[in-house]
């Protein structure tokens, strides 16, 4: 069974954060879509990467993906949380049963403003817990709560993507990307 994930990327993501989940769930063999939530398909990245997505968000709304995850970076994490589209389709996801996900600002700026977090254990950027409101913070590298995972920051990428494979594919399958990558 192939999997499917997207990641939105907006201006200002984190650099480390995209590449590393793009990365570690393409090494699982999940089907990525890298999809822009700007009017084109070049972005910059926080620290100056710059990334190519692979179409625009526009075009996938009516799609199904098997997991959404939001790369943080303070400046791409308040472009995401302010998309309305991106919005509505998180919250279809988490409605319907399926995994969203979210690191460092992008669980406190993007999933809490879209409604996802209500009664949920979860993690951000410790330094951005005091905008939430109505979950509870847990102050630990990663954090899965049910179909939210949820990261603090670009320490705990390299976890936070492996434990995304986990959750998508199964235990065995992160057990090989670990292998494969000398974790």
């Amino acid at each position: 069974m192939t999997f499917r994930a997207l990641i939105p990327l907006a201006e200002g993501v984190d650099d480390l954060q995209s590449v590393t989940l793009i990365d570690v769930l393409r090494r699982a063999e999940v089907e990525v879509l890298v999809a822009s939530i700007e009017g084109r398909r070049m972005l910059t990245c926080a620290r100056g990467t710059r990334m190519t997505a692979d179409g625009m968000l526009v075009d996938v709304l009516a799609q199904n993906f098997d997991l959404i995850v939001l790369p943080g970076g303070a400046v791409g994490a308040q472009h995401l949380a302010a998309h309305q589209p991106l919005m509505q389709l998180v919250k279809d996801q988490a409605a319907a049963g399926r995994l969203f996900a979210g690191i460092a600002e992008a669980p406190a700026l993007a999933l809490q403003s879209y409604g996802v977090l209500r009664q949920r254990r979860m993690t951000c950027l410790p330094s951005a817990s005091h905008q939430l409101s109505g979950c509870n913070f847990v102050d630990q590298p990663v954090v899965v709560d049910g179909n939210c995972i949820t990261a603090q920051g670009s320490g705990a990428a390299l976890s936070f993507a492996l434990a995304l494979v986990e959750q998508l594919c199964g235990r065995g399958r992160r057990t090989v990307v670990e292998g494969e990558l000398l974790v």
